[in-house]
């Protein structure tokens, strides 16, 4: 099975930007499609941004505009740059296949506060 470790995620001011990594154990070239999701207290984990291995990008409308998915299949990686956040952006942050299979483990997830 395929391990993610998130990072880069802390503290920010409204207005800001981070820019998240998730670090796969395994190969993510065989995984069509990546993506990242979030989970806000006492919500639903939602799916917010997937890539696939063409490169080819969707996002969910509340961050259309804002964030930018992208992948290196090389590497393992797949990053999240986000832009303008709002405090409604605040959220633990995941990445996995899209959509899950047996084939992942969910990581740990790295936490974004947005306040001021």
């Amino acid at each position: 099975q395929v391990r993610f470790v998130e990072s880069g995620g802390g503290l920010v001011q409204p207005g800001g930007s981070l820019r998240l990594s998730c670090a796969a154990s395994g190969n993510i070239f065989m995984i069509y499609a990546m993506g990242w999701y979030r989970q806000a207290p006492g919500k639903q984990r939602e799916l917010v941004a997937v890539i696939t291995n063409r490169g080819s990008a969707n996002y969910a409308d509340s961050v259309k505009g804002r964030f930018t998915i992208s992948r290196d299949n090389a590497q393992n990686t797949v990053l999240l740059q986000m832009n303008s956040l709002k405090p409604e952006d605040t959220a633990v942050y995941y990445c996995n296949g899209s959509p899950v299979t047996s084939a992942t483990l969910w990581g740990q997830g790295t936490q974004v506060t947005v306040s001021s």
